[in-house]
């Protein structure tokens, strides 16, 4: 099947470099470098997904959600931007987006997570507040992290790498993915930086007797799982 993308993004060095990706994966593109064209598009012709920058000329990308939201269009959105705080990511996925991305990004990450909300079937789905894998619970808007009973208290980046984990469950990850998507990292910087991480995170959230839900896949990366 192939799938129409709307990419609202006024860098057009970023533009084209997210657009030939998804022309090589097999997707239909239209394409708009402001928000009022873009929200002129996303209202006239069907789209299954948008891609969206959060700073536009003419109307931002966040009032441009609001836009597309309050007219009950649900077309599945995520939010590109250059502001990686939690609480602006916060903003964006309370907003209304499917799912927020930092840049800089890896074409790869964002295209698994475009896969990930097209298979979801679309629009009409809250936004995404709440984590979970087994009986270990993420509260996105509170931070705050359970395992069954047991209330878990993670360090900034151990969040940031749960949430990671979490946000690609049952999948390997590799060390590039992660010094990529957590740490911002766009090369190896030859320490054991993740996995010092990955071991306090696991400390925490495999305690003894608990089946472990984080698991290193020798030569691979890592997987959060509840199969092992």
């Amino acid at each position: 099947m192939s799938y129409k993308v709307l990419l609202v993004e006024d860098d057009a060095t970023t533009a084209d470099y997210i657009a030939k990706g998804l022309i090589e994966e097999g997707f239909t593109v239209d394409r708009a470098d402001n928000g009022r064209d873009g929200l002129f598009l996303a209202t006239e012709a069907g789209h299954d997904a948008i891609i969206l920058d959060r700073m536009l000329p003419g109307m931002d990308g966040m009032a441009m959600l609001a836009a597309l939201r309050a007219a009950s269009i649900d077309t599945p959105v995520i939010i590109l931007s250059a502001l990686a705080t939690a609480d602006e990511r916060i903003k964006g996925l309370t907003g209304g987006s499917d799912d927020y991305l930092t840049k800089p990004f890896a074409f790869a990450e964002l295209l698994a997570r475009l896969r990930i909300i097209l298979r979801r079937g679309g629009g009409g789905q809250a936004p995404e507040t709440r984590l979970s894998c087994g009986d270990l619970d993420v509260d996105l808007l509170s931070r705050k992290v359970k395992r069954g009973a047991r209330v878990i208290d993670l360090q900034p980046r151990e969040f940031r790498l749960l949430d990671y984990l979490l946000r690609h469950q049952d999948e390997v990850v590799t060390r590039t993915m992660l010094l990529e998507g957590v740490w911002d990292y766009h090369f190896d910087p030859g320490t054991n930086v993740i996995d010092v991480h990955i071991s306090r995170l696991r400390r925490k959230i495999d305690e003894e007797g608990e089946p472990p839900l984080i698991h290193t896949i020798r030569g691979a990366g890592y997987r959060l799982s509840e199969q092992g």
